[in-house]
């Protein structure tokens, strides 16, 4: 399976699955159409299906005007509020999106907004912006505990799982994280290799759960009040 990055605005990625090079792919919260038309039209490949996390613009903006050029199923939260969703899916449901024959589970993983899933197959979660390299996503929706009940969920999943989020985040995050856990040292050897990927220009991600577990100060937040204390600083570091 091929996953690729899809740059969009300042700082977001629109996620491109392919089963295999050639083949149709499935995109990932296409906050904006034109850089999808642009890369389907460079690789010379169709679109087979969308899947959206959340209903926010930066997600969701260029899921009608792709629909108005390609007639595929939508998959994501059940809101009214997302125009194009053809398919609504929530905890615990299984699908397997057009195009792949990958099996896919639904996490509803509600906090930094209330109808926000993530899409887990084996070794792969797409998480929007639950969870970030080394941090996660504002609170604008939910509450602490089910935030950090939505992160506690993710961090279960297999070590080996590869993190899909959907910013160009990971820098920022580490120098929050460094100051929140300046004895950590596997945060200091990640700022390293991170800082040499974005002179290179490359993608900070996908990460994975095992480097999450070392290096994510929120998800070693023992309960939801540290979790909200940890937040609350951050917003405004």
């Amino acid at each position: 399976m091929l996953i690729s990055p899809i740059r969009a605005f300042d700082d977001n990625y629109i996620w491109a699955i392919q089963p295999v090079a050639g083949a149709a792919a499935v995109i990932v919260d296409p906050g904006d159409e034109q850089p999808v038309l642009e890369w389907l039209h460079k690789q010379q490949v169709d679109l087979a299906s969308i899947l959206i996390t959340h209903h926010h613009w930066d997600h969701t903006d260029g899921l009608l005007p792709l629909l108005e050029k390609f007639d595929v199923p939508v998959y994501g939260p059940d809101n009214p509020k997302i125009k194009g969703i053809s398919n609504p899916v929530g905890e615990g449901d299984r699908f397997t999106p057009a195009g792949l024959e990958v099996n896919f589970s639904v996490l509803e993983t509600p906090g930094h907004t209330l109808d926000h899933i993530s899409f887990y197959a084996t070794d792969l979660l797409f998480c929007g912006d639950t969870l970030f390299s080394a941090g996660c996503g504002r609170m604008f929706e939910g509450t602490a505990p089910q935030f950090y009940t939505s992160l506690r969920k993710l961090a279960e999943l297999p070590a080996t799982t590869s993190v899909y989020c959907t910013h160009e985040y990971t820098a920022a995050n580490l120098e929050f994280a460094a100051a929140a856990e300046p004895d950590n040292k596997a945060i200091k050897q990640f700022q390293q290799q991170v800082v040499q990927w974005r002179e290179r220009d490359q993608a900070s991600l996908p990460s994975n759960i095992a480097r999450e577990l070392e290096i994510n100060p929120f998800l070693h937040a023992r309960n939801a009040e540290e979790f909200a204390q940890l937040r609350q600083w951050k917003d405004k570091f």
